[in-house]
């Protein structure tokens, strides 16, 4: 079993924050991380995986299992839908690439996103109208403390709005190691009335889109204002959209008659996290190896050399004054390791 120590964690998350694992081991087999969860020599384990949606503050004294389990394949096949069931540690943005290369809708609102397949469930990743919960069929994820499988449907996993119960009574007890999904292979339900992608297809000149052109579009929007984070460390978008009533709303509406919403039912909503900060003033701006993105408030950068505790003070920054312009709280979407 091949264990290596004090290894830096920098090329393990997208942040690019330089922490050590004690241990760490890479997971490529169900029966290896079986028995890795065993060994009663290394009582703490940390899981990693595409490391897209975490800021660790610290070194890790513990075990890191890195999640690399590969594979794609067919479970079920109709003439309409197919069923396929997707290992861990296949990168999210390759295996929507792979979807419209087969032809398979779904995913294409989902174009882009950074992060493996694994943990897709845990965040119910959304994009563009599209939540990972829409084309969602099951999870299997193995139990820490006794090594077992066990398949989670739909509702078991209790999916919210960047939310599930991965996150929440399942937090910590279990390894997702493949996701299901349902995808459409003809009269694909296409989504395009959310955020800019109905006028990015009207550049490119597309009257009748495809699943192939939505995917084309979102990836132009995402790319002119998010940052790659092989280039630039980012979580991407590090806050929620604030939830908020309609009382709430209309004071806000009053106050700030420009502000951007979405009307979710008729006593909830959202409110731009982004346009929040923005307003506060911190867009662009850099606070010594970390800052704000100057094309999007939303995302919070590690300029280089950037600790995870400098990233996470900025963080709170954000909120604290955010709160003091609006009265609104806003959460992060990212996994704070403290």
């Amino acid at each position: 079993m091949n264990i290596k120590e004090n290894i830096s964690l920098k090329p393990y998350n997208t942040f690019g924050i330089d922490v050590i694992a004690r241990f760490f081991i890479e997971i490529i087999g169900l029966a290896q991380l079986q028995k890795v969860l065993e060994l009663e020599a290394y009582p703490k384990k940390f899981i990693i995986s595409g490391g897209s949606n975490m800021l660790l503050t610290k070194d890790i004294d513990a075990l890191v299992l890195y999640i690399n389990l590969k594979g794609i394949s067919i479970i079920e096949e109709t003439n309409d839908d197919v069923i396929i069931k997707v290992m861990a540690g296949e990168n999210w943005h390759e295996l929507v690439l792979w979807s419209l290369e087969n032809g398979y809708g779904g995913l294409e609102n989902l174009s882009l996103i950074p992060g493996n397949t694994g943990t897709a469930p845990i965040q119910n990743i959304g994009a563009y109208g599209v939540e990972l919960r829409d084309v969602f069929q099951s999870c299997t994820a193995m139990e820490i403390e006794s090594g077992e499988l066990i398949a989670f449907d739909k509702d078991e996993c209790k999916f919210g709005y960047r939310d599930s119960i991965f996150k929440n009574e399942a937090k910590d007890k279990y390894i997702i190691t493949s996701v299901s999904f349902k995808l459409t292979k003809q009269n694909h339900k296409l989504n395009t009335g959310y955020g800019a992608i109905e006028e990015e297809l009207k550049k490119q000149g597309v009257i009748y889109p495809t699943i192939h052109d939505i995917s084309r579009a979102v990836i132009t929007i995402r790319q002119s204002k998010l940052p790659d984070p092989k280039e630039i460390g980012n979580s991407g978008s590090f806050f929620k959209n604030p939830i908020v009533s309609k009382k709430i709303f209309e004071k806000l509406k009053r106050d700030n008659p420009n502000i951007p919403f979405y009307e979710i039912s008729e006593d909830e909503y959202k409110i731009p996290a982004g346009w929040l900060i923005e307003q506060c003033g911190f867009k662009g701006k850099r606070f010594g190896e970390t800052g704000i993105h100057e094309k999007q408030a939303l995302v919070l950068v590690n300029y280089g050399n950037a600790s995870g505790e400098e990233v996470f003070e900025l963080a709170q920054k954000i909120q604290k004054e955010v709160k003091e312009k609006f009265k609104i709280t806003i959460n992060a979407e990212v996994n704070i390791i403290k």
